[in-house]
């Protein structure tokens, strides 16, 4: 075997292989298989015009070569960034641990309790900073959070603010930059009116329903906000507060002043700056508003023997129940990070955290001090970490980047510093020497820190936080070091076995695509330095641009959707930029199919589109003559059609390009959900297909981890005609001529993790990727055939193939009196992550093994599910008390002295010999979803408390 081609590491089936899986599904060669998967019309004809693949080394090696063109510089730019120390066993535990970046979304709990645990300690700590009642697990980055507050305040409008169409929201001057262009965004479509003044001059009035302030504000003054509160509150309109996490250690909590949501970005706790992401948002706010917080929440409930357990909250679920009426269309957390962030707490405690803020805050005040010695005037009455210095900003400038040194220059005669944990003594006579070089002044040397703080009176904190146990345990690395371990011990990943999860391609997250992230080189780069400074990362973002242009056939990439409900927002607002260019104001109806992923129609309706439901026919795919005839109804004013290709059945659809050039006929443009792009990649593609734009999950077939449910990436591929409408950023060029608004923050949405992205295509290349796909599809089909007269597949092909998933019928077991959750759970004890359940159809499966995964893995996966489905055949409707319906069997139940069950321990846990070699124990048994439903509790005070509830 050739040791230095990197597709022989990635794709897990063996050459010698094929003969035994060709046989099983009854083909010559694969080649035939794919021919009968694929529309003949639709494949490629020449092979993807990319590079020859790199060995591992080849692209470490170019990649450090890369790096080293980035000038990581000493960034004082601050706008929401900012530099931070990431705990070495924080990285090495966690960052750096497959345990932890490759498990998925803990819809299943039981295989999940570490992750839950950590993303609880994580909205904890989001509420005791904040002083709100409520957090969810984390959103995508600090604007969009904003961009939700926003629109959820829009959303609990009071009765008569709805009735007198009060659609006003105030946003302060003091907000940062990127999240007013993010507000922008967001607000046309839904016809929110934004009005962006000066808070201290605004006049209360019942025009408004909600404002935002930012807290500190951009260039670092710390305003008193609770008279603006007060007087809100009098005029009914509800208030958002963007603050920095760190800062709240010293600063009075929002909640306690009255505000109704909290927004920010906790990537200051430990989190690399990355050019700008990944990092983890944090939105918290007051009970009352539970069933409309956007995201994910984490819950306390109670497992069937009544212990205490974790699970996702109902919110998760709320959008797939509401569709086009669900107030939000996120779908991702930013969970790795968030589990990142929330361990720097942890780690670092209350003590901890205050000595970092106090820190901060007195270089901050010993630079000013510094400076205001030397004849600069400070303009900053209170601040935390950033002052505004009145300066010559063209005589700073060279200065300062001659000694690699970044400020932010808001005006020409303004320099702005934010200081930061990294900050040293060194580093502030640096920052004091540039401004004597610079303006002919002479410096004034630094000793040390000064006993002194800006922050007096009412804003001011006085109230304690994290109080709870687990914020006060582990200070040593030794402890912290155990206490993640025995989290990632209760948490089933990809390194432990197969995740064959439909529509989630959990595919392998190669260990030389991931090392570049521990990387200062690439992770100490402030998303708004001159491009010039991160010419490795304009390298690497371009020709990851170019490469996706290519797999997908069109002609632009915009890389900054954050996610891949983003990207689907993003596409869809590009088409919408299209038609108002060409004058068709009208077009605004969105055609979905009845299969849709739940975030399709709520993408639509947040880019201000009316949904239009289509039909699909028995055999799971588009009603063309519904279509038809919806298309006719409203071909006056169709705007697009969203369609998941190949389909969310796990088909490839022979009338699709009879379906996008029936849309096109009448004026529509067509968007293909990426979501299964990992059946596509170099045997067609969305342009093949007619589609216009598509997004395409990064974190799904170009293997960016999912890392327990984020980060995500969800860049949009584009038309030709929908290039100029590419997203831009209001401080770095980016995007086309026309470009809309900003979709994230960062210009580049989160660019340390598309090195991954880009790792993945360079080592493959053309072969690789394309014999990948054909391995995917091969795997699926695969298990189709060995599961095939045990259980029925739903829906295939004309030739009777899979794509690269497919979805088995679990609703005839019903007459056992099993549900298809019984199984899911039941695998739990095979060792196995259940595939996705009752999605798209209720009481379904759909299975998806990826190309990364061996013969012998998914002979397991299917030894375990035809043993599950003997099991199946000795159940009764009326006796309940199975080896399925008491699935998982946990480790306690297995070692107890009272074994109350009619079948063996051996069997409950040991059901396959391969079990024993490998055990997974799930930590908890089955959860109680509506208990935890009923008592939504979010935070951690101490375990114990739930025990008896």
């Amino acid at each position: 075997m050739r040791t230095d081609v990197f597709a022989l590491r990635h794709i897990g089936i063996r050459e010698e292989d094929l003969p035994e899986m060709l046989k099983t599904v009854q083909v010559d060669n694969l080649e035939q298989l794919i021919y009968e998967t694929i529309p003949d019309d639709i494949r490629l004809k020449t092979p993807l015009d990319l590079p020859k693949a790199m060995s591992e080394h080849e692209f470490l090696t170019h990649l450090q070569k890369l790096s080293e063109k980035n000038k990581v510089f000493k960034s004082y730019i601050g706008l929401g960034y900012h530099e931070s120390l990431t705990p070495s066993p924080i990285k090495r535990n966690i960052l750096e641990n497959p345990g932890w970046y490759t498990a998925y979304t803990p819809y299943q709990a039981e295989i999940a309790q570490g992750r839950l645990e950590a993303l609880l300690n994580f909205q904890t700590m989001i509420c005791d900073l904040t002083g709100m009642e409520l957090a969810n697990a984390s959103l995508l980055d600090e604007s969009t959070a904003a961009a939700e507050a926003m629109t959820m305040l829009y959303e609990v409008r009071s009765r008569d603010q709805k009735k007198n169409n009060t659609v006003k929201f105030f946003i302060s001057e003091e907000v940062l930059p990127q999240t007013v262009s993010l507000l922008k965004t967001r607000a046309i479509p839904l016809g929110i009116e934004l009005v962006i003044g000066d808070h201290s001059t605004f006049e209360h009035n019942n025009d408004f329903y909600g404002a935002l302030l930012q807290y500190p504000g951009k260039y670092g003054q710390v305003n008193d906000y609770a008279s603006f509160v007060a007087k809100a509150k009098e005029n009914d309109i509800k208030v958002a507060v963007a603050a920095d996490i760190l800062s709240l250690v010293l600063l009075t909590p929002p909640g306690e002043f009255g505000a109704d949501v909290v927004v920010g970005t906790t990537q200051r706790f430990g989190i690399p700056l990355g050019y700008g992401g990944p990092h983890a948002a944090f939105f918290a706010t007051k009970e009352e508003y539970k069933r409309s917080i956007p995201g994910r929440i984490i819950g306390v409930t109670k497992d069937t023997d009544g212990k205490p357990a974790l699970r996702m909250a109902l919110q998760t679920r709320e959008q797939h129940i509401k569709r086009d009426k669900a107030t939000s269309n996120i779908c991702t957390a930013q969970v790795l990070l968030a589990v990142m962030a929330g361990m720097y707490a942890v780690y670092h405690g209350p003590k901890g955290l205050k000595y970092i803020a106090d820190k901060v805050h007195a270089s901050t005040a010993t630079l000013a001090d510094a400076l205001e010695k030397m004849g600069l005037f400070q303009t900053n009455g209170t601040f935390f970490d950033t002052i505004t210095v009145k300066a010559d900003a063209k005589l700073v400038t060279p200065v300062a980047e001659k000694n690699e040194v970044n400020f932010f220059y808001p005006d020409a005669n303004t320099v702005s510093i934010a200081l930061n944990e990294a900050t040293s003594l060194k580093d502030l006579q640096q920052i004091v020497d540039i401004f004597a070089t610079a303006l002919s002044k002479e410096a004034v040397n630094i000793d040390g820190l000064l006993d002194k703080s800006a922050i007096t009176g009412s804003v001011k904190r006085t109230s304690t936080f994290l109080e709870n146990a687990v914020f006060n345990s582990y200070h040593s690395e030794t402890q912290l070091m155990r206490y993640i371990k025995k989290l990632e011990r209760k948490d089933l990943a990809l390194n432990h076995s197969m995740i064959s999860l439909g529509s989630c391609t959990m595919k392998l997250n190669a260990a030389s695509e991931m090392l570049p992230l521990s990387s200062p080189q690439w992770g100490n780069i402030h998303p708004f330095v001159p491009v010039e400074q991160a010419e490795g990362y304009q390298t690497v973002l371009k020709e990851l641009e170019q490469n996706l242009n290519v797999i997908t056939g069109f002609a632009g990439t915009s890389l900054q959707p954050n996610s891949g409900a983003q990207g689907e927002y993003a596409g869809l607002m590009t088409i919408r930029a299209y038609h108002e260019s060409n004058g068709d104001h009208n077009r605004d109806i969105c055609l979905i199919p009845a299969s849709a992923h739940g975030t399709n129609p709520a993408s639509a309706v947040m880019a201000g589109m009316k949904v239009v439901v289509t039909k699909t026919d028995e055999k799971g795919n588009i009603d063309v003559a519904d279509l038809e005839a919806k298309v006719a109804q409203h071909k006056d004013n169709l705007a697009a059609l969203m369609v998941t290709y190949p389909s969310t059945h796990g088909v490839f659809e022979s009338s699709i390009k009879h379906i996008t050039k029936l849309i096109h006929d009448h004026g529509g443009q067509v968007y293909m959900d990426g979501a299964n792009m990992n059946a596509q990649v170099g045997l067609t593609n969305p342009a093949a297909i007619g589609a216009d734009v598509c997004h395409l999950n990064l974190h799904k077939t170009f293997a960016i981890p999912h890392g327990g449910g984020g980060p995500g990436v969800g860049p949009i591929c584009v038309a030709e005609q929908l290039v100029p409408f590419l997203p831009g950023n209001p401080l770095i060029k980016t995007g086309g001529e026309k470009a809309i608004t900003a979709i994230s923050a960062a210009p580049w949405g989160s660019s340390l993790v598309c090195l991954i992205s880009y790792g993945y295509i360079k080592m493959l290349g053309e072969k690789g990727l394309t014999h990948s796909t054909k391995i995917a599809i091969l795997n699926a089909n695969y298990i189709k055939h060995r599961l095939s007269g045990k259980f029925d597949v739903l829906y295939t092909g004309e030739m009777g193939r899979a794509a690269h998933e497919m979805i088995i019928d679990c609703r005839p077991f019903k007459e056992n009196g099993i549900e298809v959750t019984d199984i899911a759970k039941r695998l739990m004890d095979y060792g196995f992550h259940s595939p996705t359940v009752s999605f798209p159809v209720a009481g379904t499966m759909m299975i998806e093994p990826t190309e990364s995964e061996g013969l012998a893995e998914l002979n397991r996966f299917c030894d375990s599910m035809l043993s599950i489905r003997a099991e199946i055949d000795e159940a009764t409707l009326e006796n309940s008390d199975n080896v399925l319906k008491n699935a998982p069997h946990t480790l306690d139940m297995v070692t107890n002295d009272h074994w109350k069950f009619p079948y063996s321990r051996h069997k409950a846990a040991f059901p396959l010999p391969f079990v024993s070699e490998n055990k997974f124990w799930p930590s908890i048994r089955r959860v109680d979803e509506a208990y935890g439903d009923r008592n939504l509790i979010c935070t951690c005070a101490p375990i114990e408390a739930y025990a008896e509830a």
